[in-house]
């Protein structure tokens, strides 16, 4: 696989960002990994990072590279901070960044990506869980399915001690966190509508430890998920918000995602 860091302006956020980029390569001489460049027509899995992290988490703690160059998929690592990847209150705009201009800005630098909705998939562990299926919801032309793994996937009722950062965020206090519930920040909300988007539900893969504080919210979705009649994958096991876990989820969604 190819590493690329890419610094570009990003319009959405009105400054510079910070992109990590593997692509797949040809290489006859290298040893220990698969070198299969393809037909140099790359799938791509944008993959998102969680509260306390930034692009180069998932390169630093897990083995995402071995396992992309497997499948011969380019693999995309924004950073957007704390932002919740939400169109803040505070004027920056990372959802837009994360789900509409960064997979075009890609597609322009690194002319192999696909465009094909159904080549293109959003995973990400935490805050960043939430960040994938947000994006996929809102924006289906562009994601073809979402890995969520760890996920706060249900912010409405997240308890308030981080107020003064959440009003930055979202623009009120979380004392009121009630006024999250139905609006396009609401994954339930957003999976409620789905159906109005005309788009085929996307592939989905949820995964959360049993040891995880989070475990409740993925259960809720899930339940939610399937009372509106769509099918997703979702598993339970042994775990704890930590990355021994997410390596191997990561792996998991890339082989459900990419694997033959």
């Amino acid at each position: 696989m190819a590493f690329f860091q890419m610094n570009y302006h990003s319009d959405a956020v009105g400054m510079g960002v910070t992109v990590n980029v593997v692509l797949p390569e040809s290489a006859k001489t290298l040893i220990g990994m698969n070198a299969d460049g393809g037909n140099g027509t790359y799938r791509t899995l944008y993959l998102l990072h969680g509260l306390s992290d930034d692009h180069s988490i998932w390169e630093r703690r897990t083995s995402v590279e071995r396992y992309a160059a497997d499948y011969g998929v380019a693999v995309v690592m924004p950073t957007v901070g704390r932002s919740w990847y939400t169109d803040t209150a505070y004027g920056q705009n990372y959802f837009t960044f994360v789900s509409k201009e960064l997979p075009s800005v890609c597609r322009g630098f690194f002319r192999g990506m696909s465009e094909k909705r159904e080549d293109n998939y959003v995973a990400g562990l935490s805050m960043g869980g939430y960040g994938a299926v947000k994006a996929a919801l809102s924006c289906p032309e562009n994601f073809g399915g979402f890995a969520s793994f760890s996920g706060a996937l249900d912010i409405a009722n997240r308890p308030g001690e981080l107020s003064p950062e959440w009003k930055g965020i979202f623009g009120f206090d979380l004392n009121y966190h009630t006024d999250i519930a139905g609006t396009k920040n609401d994954l339930f909300f957003l999976a409620s509508e789905f159906e109005k988007t005309g788009y085929s539900f996307p592939k989905g893969y949820l995964w959360c430890g049993t040891e995880d504080r989070l475990l409740g919210q993925n259960r809720r979705f899930y339940d939610h998920l399937s009372a509106l009649g769509y099918s997703v994958r979702y598993e339970e096991s042994e775990g704890d918000h930590s990355w021994k876990w997410w390596d191997l989820r990561v792996r998991d969604a890339m082989r459900l995602f990419f694997g033959k």
